[in-house]
């Protein structure tokens, strides 16, 4: 049975506790930490986790030594210290997305991983979707053939309001915007489903959002060899209309599922019927999809459980994490310096560091209010996805 902590008491760590909740003859939640007064003795109460020691600071925790596993459920600038202090007092950690604001803290956070020999695993809940799944099997498959362009929609929505929370809106404190912090997602999920990028350009701005230093909105172009993948990641789209849609040499495939295949006459236009032939074998294939035992948080704490019951590396470790940071850097530096940015970074790049966007990003805006809770209904991630 493994002692769980919890290390902040926010939204998101309501799907870290229903997770693992899913599995109570093998992990126990003993723990939970909020550095705000009285929160996590709130969330103790209201989530019925009446054994729990509260704390607020979690250092105070790890010197107890009652926990073997964390879950990190902290704004993005505290992950790096979180995680490694964890890590180095022998505990295994599960860090929420995104894995920190830079690569110099990724870095720190993987090196911590192997001199302790724990687990760590960056949340990528959606992978852990049989929409998502049924999606990589269709294009590992190799029936659609080469990549020519994928289009990704990271949208959602946010009111002012939203940016009202003390630690978001900031370089400092949220580490970027929606790039960041809403399509980290799907960015992680064009990573494993197409793989890493050779190049990126982008552009950035706040269309909406004036209490906001951070982007709510950016459009970034990807190359891939000779394709290209287009990615847009928005906090201001009505709606929410979020996809994958990847176009291939022999076929269209997408999440929500849909497959198309275009067969050319002879002058070079598609024929109305198209490959009906291909289209079939397709839809074969997604319909063959067998369904996930656990999906979303549940899933990955599962895989996280495993890797540590079997002493193996987790399904997405730190260097997933720390790929789709990369990612995210890359479409920061491309967009503030306005050119084409090639990957892989290096260390001698200047976004590479801590702290280079907070000097180098623009302030949109500068942000007034500093709630420390906002009150309101939250939707949180896959569910949230759900609901459209």
């Amino acid at each position: 049975m493994l002692r769980i902590g919890i290390v902040g008491t926010g939204s998101i760590a309501r799907a870290h506790v229903a997770a693992y909740q899913r599995f109570p003859d093998e992990a126990r939640i003993v723990a939970l930490v909020d550095p705000v007064p009285g929160r996590a003795a709130r969330a103790r109460d209201e989530l019925g986790l009446a054994d729990a020691e509260v704390y607020e600071d979690a250092s105070a925790m790890l010197v107890v030594g009652n926990v073997d596993l964390v879950s990190i459920a902290t704004p993005p600038a505290t992950h790096a210290a979180l995680t490694v202090a964890a890590l180095d007092a022998g505990v295994h950690v599960l860090v929420e997305k995104p894995m920190a604001p830079s690569l110099e803290e990724c870095d720190a956070m993987i090196a911590a991983a192997q001199r302790s020999g724990r687990v760590l695993s960056v949340v990528a809940q959606n992978r852990f979707r049989d929409d998502t799944a049924t999606l990589k099997e269709v294009l590992d498959s190799g029936l659609v053939g080469s990549l020519s362009h994928v289009r990704v929609d990271s949208a959602w929505w946010r009111g002012t309001e939203y940016y009202d929370l003390d630690w978001r809106g900031t370089w400092a404190s949220e580490g970027g915007g929606c790039t960041l912090n809403h399509a980290i997602h799907h960015l992680d999920l064009t990573l494993w489903l197409v793989g890493r990028p050779d190049s990126v350009t982008a552009v950035l701005t706040n269309a909406q959002h004036e209490n906001s230093e951070v982007e709510d909105l950016s459009v970034a172009v990807l190359t891939h060899g000779r394709a290209l993948s287009e990615i847009t990641a928005s906090v201001v789209h009505h709606g929410e209309e979020q996809g994958i849609v990847v176009q291939a040499e022999k076929a269209r495939v997408s999440q929500p599922w849909r497959a198309v295949a275009e067969v050319a006459n002879p002058s070079g236009f598609g024929t109305p019927e198209g490959d009906v032939e291909l289209v079939a074998r397709l839809n074969a294939l997604a319909a063959s999809h067998v369904p996930l035992p656990h999906l979303g948080h549940a899933g990955q704490v599962a895989d996280v459980l495993a890797a540590i019951r079997e002493g193996r590396a987790p399904a997405i470790g730190g260097a997933d994490g720390r790929n789709a940071v990369e990612l995210v850097t890359a479409i920061y530096q491309a967009g503030i310096e306005r050119r084409t940015v090639d990957l892989p970074l290096s260390e001698d790049n200047p976004f590479y560091r801590a702290g280079a966007l907070v000097e180098r990003a623009p302030h949109f805006f500068e942000k007034q209010t500093y709630a420390v809770e906002l009150d309101g209904d939250t939707r949180v991630g896959a569910a949230a996805m759900a609901e459209r």
